[in-house]
């Protein structure tokens, strides 16, 4: 990359959809740098808004050449691909990327370079791999080690997978920092990474070392921060992710959590006879599952608020969902992007009431 820092270009060839562009839609809305195009060529010529909704002005193009003389020198993978393989469609882009000296990130589970193709084209071009889902080497097992007194914790955790932790977690940070408070997020996964730059990708890490991972980061955020809050991510009753979540919920040992919740959603995402479990009955579920691995004597992590995703819904049934599910639940529930800043702060809220409550006991 140059002196002037990364100018990315989102590479999403036929799938910069909401639906397929999930790490290009959190660039798009979160990352402090320069995003200069995207590039797909099915969608070329439009803008990006047009398609995800978010990114208003950033052109979609149709090849690398085209991203390179808007100025990118990052071509960033911006889709998730079932079983976390590069698409073929992607690899002679990542070719061109990386024989023109380009750095290329990638939050997929296989690595670029693992192409003999692709290594290839790095070795002739100079350029370079930045692979968002490497986890450090020296991790260790968790269980050893607290953050700083005097900070709070929160993790998101969900009713389901790919529900909206990711954001949810980046509108607390900026809600509670518009309130005056020091507030830093701590990525989990490879868009978060992507966006903020750091964190460790914990479906990456392997299974002993998970909530190791999750430790390290908390600690590490409270030396700068007095509210750490944790990308969540899967959900205890999803049946592929599950892990990850209760390894990630052991090692973080959050002081409160938010629930994420899709409204639109009826059955576990990929699981068609498995319908989702009762709002009321998760945060029975997360409160009783964060208790595992604390003293008996130890503050109870609470669920404060639930945060809902209601983008499939129309106005009127957002309004009607934000109000059940805070009936349901019994606790402050907002949608922080349909509603704005508004709704984020009432997120926020909920944690800051929640953290002098607990003070004043």
């Amino acid at each position: 990359m140059t002196e002037r820092g990364p100018r990315v270009a989102l590479l999403a060839i036929g799938l910069f959809t909401r639906a397929t562009a999930k790490t290009a839609i959190g660039v798009l809305r979160y990352a402090r740098y320069p995003v200069v195009a995207v590039i797909d060529p099915d969608r070329a010529g439009t803008d990006a808004a047009a398609h995800v909704g978010v990114g208003h002005g950033v052109p979609v193009v149709a090849t690398v050449a085209d991203a390179i003389a808007r100025g990118a020198d990052v071509i960033l993978v911006g889709t998730a691909a079932a079983g976390g393989r590069i698409p073929d469609a992607y690899r002679p882009a990542l070719a061109t990327a990386l024989e023109h000296g380009l750095e290329v990130w990638c939050g997929l589970h296989e690595r670029v370079l693992s192409d003999p193709d692709l290594r290839a084209a790095a070795a002739r071009g100079g350029g370079r791999v930045r692979e968002l889902r490497e986890p450090p080497d020296d991790l260790p097992i968790g269980g050893h080690r607290r953050p700083r007194a005097g900070t709070t914790t929160i993790l998101t955790v969900g009713s389901d997978a790919a529900v909206g932790k990711m954001t949810v977690s980046l509108e607390i940070v900026a809600a509670l920092a518009r309130a005056g408070e020091r507030a830093a997020f701590v990525p989990t996964g490879q868009t978060g990474i992507a966006i903020a730059g750091e964190g460790i990708s914990v479906d990456a890490v392997v299974a002993d070392f998970v909530a190791g991972a999750a430790e390290r980061m908390v600690c590490d955020a409270a030396e700068r921060a007095d509210w750490i809050v944790v990308e969540g991510q899967g959900s205890l009753t999803h049946p592929g992710f599950s892990g990850v979540t209760l390894g990630l919920l052991h090692g973080s040992a959050p002081d409160l959590m938010v629930l994420c919740h899709d409204a639109s959603r009826r059955i576990v995402k990929g699981y068609t006879d498995l319908p989702l479990r009762p709002l009321v009955e998760l945060v029975r579920m997360y409160e009783e599952a964060a208790r595992w691995s604390r003293p008996p004597d130890a503050p109870r992590p609470r669920v404060v608020a639930v945060a809902l995703n209601t983008s499939a819904l129309d106005e009127r049934d957002a309004a009607r969902a934000i109000f059940d599910a805070s009936a349901a639940a019994d606790l402050p529930a907002a949608d922080p992007i349909r509603e704005g800043t508004a709704g984020a702060d009432r997120l926020a809220r909920a944690v800051r009431d929640a953290r002098a409550e607990s003070a004043a006991q």
